[in-house]
Order: C-alpha cells, then sequence, then structure tokens
C-alpha cells in the first residue's frame, strides 16, 4: 500500500512543510490549515480534495464556470482566471498538490521549457526519463448528475476545438506539480489548477496538440451541463502505455 511506511505524524509533517511555501494575502485561495482525515479503510481527505491510497483515485469538487466563449483552462480557482476556464473550484490547490504528492504521483516537467540566457523561455526542454513520463499521466474525468442520473465523461469530450467542430483528442493529462515562485507554491497565487494553455503555475497540463493555442477551444456544446452545475473531477492514473511519447 502507498501509506504502508508513512505514519498519520509524518503525513501531518509533510502538510505543514507544504503549507508554509503557500502565500498568506495575495493566493486566490485562502488556504486553512490542512489536516488528514481517513474516511475508511483506503480513502483520505485534505480539505475538500478526496484521495484513495488503493487506486490512487483523487475527486475534488467544482462547478461549471462557462457554456460558451474561448478556454485556456480546464479548471481554476473561483477567484483565478475565470474569465477563460470551463470549471471553477472552492478548493486549495496546495491540498490537491498533497495529495499527488501522498500517492507518490511523480512531477514531469517536459512541458515547461528551459530557462534561455537571458532569462526566458528557450525553445528546449528538460529531458524526463520514460517511466517518470508515464507515471506523470493521468485520466481526469468529470461527473455530475442530470435528470436523476449520473453522467461521467472524459473532461477531453467536453472540451471542442472551436474550428474543427471536434472533441479534443483522447489521451492523458500531465501532472507537472506547478511552481515554486519566491518561496510561494504558484498554483495557489495564480489558481490554475488544470490548465489546457501549458502553465508553468498549473498542477495539471494539457500535453495535446495545439496546447499553445489560446484561440481554438471551447466548451462542447450540448456535452458540458448548464453553468453552475455541480461537478466532481475525477483523476485516475493513466494506463494506456501506446500513448506515452518516446524518449
Amino acid at each position: 500500500m502507498i501509506f504502508r511506511h508513512i505514519s498519520f505524524i509524518t503525513i501531518i509533517t509533510c502538510l505543514a512543510l507544504a503549507v508554509d511555501t503557500a502565500p498568506a494575502e495575495e493566493s486566490p485561495a485562502e488556504v486553512a490549515k490542512p489536516s488528514v482525515t481517513k474516511i475508511d479503510e483506503t480513502r483520505y481527505q485534505i480539505g475538500e480534495v478526496v484521495f484513495d491510497q488503493k487506486t490512487r483515485e483523487i475527486r475534488f469538487p467544482a462547478r461549471v464556470n462557462m457554456v460558451e466563449g474561448l478556454i485556456e483552462f480546464l479548471v481554476v480557482h473561483q477567484n483565478g482566471k475565470v474569465h477563460e476556464a470551463l470549471l471553477s473550484t472552492e478548493i486549495s490547490p496546495t491540498h490537491l498538490n498533497l495529495a499527488f504528492t501522498l500517492l507518490r504521483y511523480p512531477p514531469s516537467r517536459e512541458l515547461y521549457p528551459l530557462p534561455s540566457a537571458t532569462g526566458g523561455a528557450s525553445g528546449n526542454y528538460p529531458e524526463v526519463p520514460a517511466d517518470i513520463k508515464a507515471a506523470a499521466r493521468v485520466n481526469v474525468e468529470l461527473e455530475w448528475s442530470e435528470n436523476e442520473k449520473i453522467k461521467r465523461l472524459p473532461a477531453n469530450e467536453c472540451i471542442q476545438h472551436a474550428v474543427k467542430t471536434t472533441a479534443m483528442s483522447a489521451g492523458p493529462w500531465v501532472y507537472g506539480g506547478s511552481n515554486i515562485d519566491h518561496g510561494k507554491f504558484a498554483a495557489e497565487t495564480t489558481g490554475d489548477v488544470i490548465d489546457i494553455f501549458t502553465s508553468p503555475a498549473a498542477i495539471l497540463n494539457y500535453p495535446g496538440d495545439e496546447r499553445s493555442d489560446d484561440t481554438v477551444w471551447i466548451p462542447f456544446p450540448k456535452r458540458i451541463p448548464a453553468e453552475g452545475t455541480p461537478i466532481t473531477v475525477i483523476i485516475t492514473p493513466f494506463q494506456n502505455a501506446n500513448l506515452i511519447p518516446k524518449p
């Protein structure tokens, strides 16, 4: 099991250290002192984030934020860039990242360009081992109640290409883990949680084609429910090795 050699005290210590990196005043999400609650034999909760040590599934609540218009984000904090996000959430990004850490998802920095000699972004990217790339890839699904029935779809199927009018390509999202910026956890400061348009501040990023084009993605009509609809975001390990980039 994931927690076989991790005591509850060790978990709390890790949480306390991580929260020290979060800003006190200028973050979109005000971070409450975290604690881990055991729900049952395999599930734990940090704030509103629930995670399963056996299946490595992570769940957190969100709401439909936009049903039309260009989007750059799948999920942002409610005090973040909501004018370009499909979903908004009240959870602390720090809590979500701690769930990833405790479930031992390794961050892959493959989508973040290395700095240039002048301090900007270069055209070069970190070399990430194939096993880390594979382990950092996750499925993202959305679940909601519709006509007294539970509906669940891959997040990719709820996003449409505005020109091609097709759904976003199937496949995984990449756990990058966000950055520490001037001693602060970047996702907490910016409110970026799951990005389509690659952001080093986000916890998850979309690795597919046109991820750097902010003019092509919109909510998929008739698939995404009405604005304000409660949504559960579900993250699980990605298993299809055929879709993992070769080293």
